[in-house]
């Protein structure tokens, strides 16, 4: 798929029993399913870029599963089949086309339809009779398989795309065996989506099997423009871990006060130029979406390895001599071997500090990491409507919103009893002491999300007892009003 830069691929014959998600290494995701490890499965691999874009998957069958999703603004369903071959039972072939009727039916209309599936059959060449779901160059004759393929298609006003490109019978034939060499493997799609499909053959000298070829074909969807959403830059809080940083911000945010150690008892003053202060001393994020890459433990050793590795993949791009070849491939190498040391030197200072709060840390966030791995969807996107259909446009998704929330807020529930003859107390209340501010920040916890202030706990724990001083204060007055209230 990398070097043949294919984005999406529908996969047969797995013969991997489970139903799961995982990386399969280089950025590739792969979906699958089987329930037995001699035979059949199924299976969809996706393009990191593609990832985050799932909406849904349906496992039908070790024979038949479907994926959705969504690329600016546009539904796209990938399914992926595994017909019965010739010899076997017709109950199991009425069953396979059963499953892939109904997901199709279950699919609405405006949106895209891609089946990738090896139907073990032969459509054949020419299409007298049949030039609505098919084109002429198909391979050899159609048999009793072939027939069903094309009977799905026009029940489904689907597209054989294989047999509308006139390609060389090398570039036509997906399965080779002895002397055997005919079309079993297709690519379907609907019919009024057929223009956005330039071009469809196999792939000559790519053995994804030992008797299979790899069909591929190039579709540009037809998308809308959409406004893009306002990029948000958050400042780079985290790194207040770091003494010097924090010492630098304290002084930093002493020069903006004037030189004055006390912060000011105006709340929105002083949020406000810490705010600014941490812009300006600690940086702001591009606002760019990271990548969910397992990097934990990169050091700068594996970071200028990559660099390098990039400046000669560019250096070879752009002059293709064998010298310029030869360094790029030395350097692959050598980021090979010092991802492998970093990897090595960072697990073992993971298990060394286990028993430690940061090892815990770190052992929770390598969970997470591989628990998000293994699931099909990233996030959540869209929602769907009572009948399950994926809603796309903005006034659908607001019309299903007031339903639910008209449905739960309407729905009678069992109050709660209020308890009779509960005696109020009058007492006078405590000033917060200081003491009790500074136990407080001690036991929260570093590295979480920001509230609306966008002001971290890291800030008051590096102020020290400036900052003690100041929300003692605060605290005070909030209290004061709240009780004179």
């Amino acid at each position: 798929m990398e070097r043949r830069k294919v984005d999406i691929l529908c996969v047969q014959e797995t013969r991997w029993k489970g139903s799961k998600a995982r990386s399969i290494g280089a950025g590739f995701k792969l979906f699958y399913y089987g329930v037995d490890s001699k035979r059949n499965g199924v299976g969809v691999v996706l393009k990191e870029e593609f990832v985050r874009n799932v909406l849904e998957v349906k496992r039908v069958s070790d024979r038949v599963m479907s994926l959705k999703l969504e690329i600016e603004g546009v539904m796209l369903n990938v399914v992926s089949g595994y017909a019965p071959q010739v010899g076997c039972e017709l109950e199991e072939k009425e069953r396979f086309w059963s499953e892939l009727d109904e997901v199709m039916e279950s699919i609405p209309t405006g949106e895209r339809v891609v089946i990738g599936a090896d139907f073990n059959g032969h459509v054949g060449e020419g299409n007298t009779g049949d030039e609505e779901v098919m084109g002429k160059f198909g391979v050899k004759e159609r048999n009793l398989e072939g027939q069903m393929v094309v009977d799905f298609a026009k029940r489904m006003d689907m597209a054989v795309v294989n047999t509308y490109f006139q390609k060389r019978e090398e570039h036509r034939v997906t399965y080779k065996s002895g002397g055997r060499r005919t079309q079993v493997d297709y690519i379907l799609c609907r019919r009024g989506n057929l223009k956005e499909i330039s071009d469809c053959k196999v792939v000559v000298g790519e053995s994804v099997a030992r008797q299979h070829r790899m069909v591929v074909c190039r579709m540009t969807l037809m998308v809308c423009k959409t406004k893009r959403s306002k990029i948000e830059k958050k400042t780079k809080w985290w790194k207040l871990k770091k003494e010097e940083c924090c010492e630098e911000f304290r002084q930093k945010l002493r020069q903006a006060l004037g030189g004055q150690v006390v912060l000011p008892d105006d709340w929105e003053t002083t949020a406000e130029v810490i705010r600014e202060t941490g812009r300006k001393v600690l940086g702001v994020s591009s606002g760019r979406r990271k990548e969910d890459k397992e990097t934990w433990w990169w050091n700068e050793e594996v970071q200028d390895s990559i660099q390098r590795k990039r400046l000669a993949k560019k250096k070879w791009d752009m002059d293709r001599t064998e010298e310029n070849r030869q360094e790029y491939k030395e350097l692959q190498r050598r980021v090979k071997r010092e991802v492998s040391k970093a990897k090595q030197k960072a697990y073992e200072e993971l298990y060394t500090r286990l028993d430690t709060r940061e090892g815990e840390k770190d052992l929770y966030r390598l969970a997470r990491q591989r628990d998000r791995d293994g699931k099909d969807v990233q996030q959540v996107r869209v929602i769907k409507d009572r009948d399950g259909r994926v809603l796309t446009s903005e006034e659908s998704v607001q019309r299903r919103w007031k339903e639910y929330f008209e449905e739960l807020m309407n729905e009678e529930n069992e109050r709660e009893k209020r308890v009779e003859g509960v005696n109020s107390v009058e007492q006078k209340v405590d000033k917060i002491r200081k003491d009790e501010v500074r136990k407080a920040l001690k036991r929260m916890k570093s590295g979480k999300a920001v509230g609306p202030d966008d002001i971290p706990v890291e800030v008051w724990k590096c102020l020290g007892e400036a900052a003690v001083e100041f929300l003692a204060n605060l605290f005070n007055r909030v209290l004061e009003i709240t009780i004179g209230g």
